[in-house]
């Protein structure tokens, strides 16, 4: 039994007219007969009482209505939905991002903005480390991901920059600087401890960082390394050293931490970027990357009239 099968069921029951049912469903009317007998001995009843008017449902027949109506109704419910999953309208979508990709405002407008147009995508979220993402994406783990300065570059992933923040030195409250209302130099901190993220994990931000002290005459003093740039700013608060962290986690531990600007000039900031495999930019994954950059755009906009604290 074909769902065709049911098709011709449904017609004729409709119709009672083994003739029109044909008629509607564009076919001779000598198969359709054929076709609904072959049913019937199939099921091992008679769905059809004949009479020289046309036909009428037997009490089979009537509860078969029922079963076939259901079934071609599941189908096409179901030839509807993946009609949806093909335009990228259905599915799920696993995104990753970095712990200072999150804490930046772009991420949640983003992700909310996913949810407004496309309900029926589902979003599965992950956190890890730039290296981490990097390689989910990669092996097809992640649709896309939403890092800092990238770790690696592989060939087969786009890494695209779609914003570029400040940074700031996150101090102690009770540090000597913290009242500063001044913009810090890099030879400021020459005699600091500096709380880094751990590397091969996240180096990009903090290899610019150490590579501008260099410049400066100065190798840092590496006072701790964490895997999370949330872990650096709660060592920051406890008074275990300083930080460099972009200028959109300034909210955290505001009573504990001062955060300061670098002077002007400082080759340093903070990008957000978003990787994604190259080839495989379609369904969810496009609906999100248009929405991401369409959010950025946004950002950027708005960004002259914003303040950093």
């Amino acid at each position: 039994m074909e769902i065709r099968h049911l098709r011709y069921f449904l017609a004729v029951a409709e119709s009672g007219h083994m003739t029109r049912a044909a008629e509607r469903l564009g076919i001779q009317q000598p198969p359709l007969s054929l076709q609904i007998k072959s049913l019937e001995k199939e099921l091992g009843v008679t769905l059809f009482h004949r009479h020289p008017k046309g036909v009428s449902l037997s009490d089979a027949g009537r509860l078969f209505e029922l079963e076939a109506r259901r079934l071609v109704e599941d189908m096409a419910a179901m030839q509807q939905r993946m009609a949806r999953v093909a335009r990228g309208e259905l599915g799920v979508l696993n995104v990753g991002f970095t712990s200072s990709a999150a804490a930046h405002s772009f991420t949640p407008e983003a992700l909310r903005a996913c949810r407004r147009a496309w309900p029926g995508i589902a979003l599965s979220i992950r956190e890890d480390h730039a290296a981490g993402i990097t390689d989910a994406v990669e092996a097809g783990r992640l649709h896309c991901g939403l890092i800092r300065v990238p770790v690696s570059q592989p060939d087969s992933l786009t890494f695209e920059t779609l914003l570029r923040e400040p940074v700031l030195v996150a101090l102690p409250g009770d540090h000597r600087l913290a009242g500063a209302r001044r913009a810090l130099k890099l030879e400021d901190l020459h005699d600091e401890g500096f709380i880094l993220v751990r590397q091969p994990g996240a180096p990009g931000l903090y290899a610019n960082l150490l590579a501008l002290c260099e410049v400066q005459g100065f190798r840092p003093r590496i006072a701790a390394e964490v895997e999370r740039m949330v872990t650096s700013l709660n060592l920051v608060a406890a008074g275990a050293g300083i930080a460099v962290v972009p200028a959109s986690m300034q909210g955290l531990h505001p009573h504990a931490v001062a955060y300061l600007p670098l002077a002007e000039g400082t080759p340093l900031d903070a990008p957000l970027t978003l990787v994604y495999r190259s080839a495989d930019a379609v369904g969810p994954a496009a609906h999100f990357l248009k929405i991401a950059r369409e959010t950025a755009r946004k950002a950027r906009a708005r960004a002259p009239r914003r303040r950093v604290a």
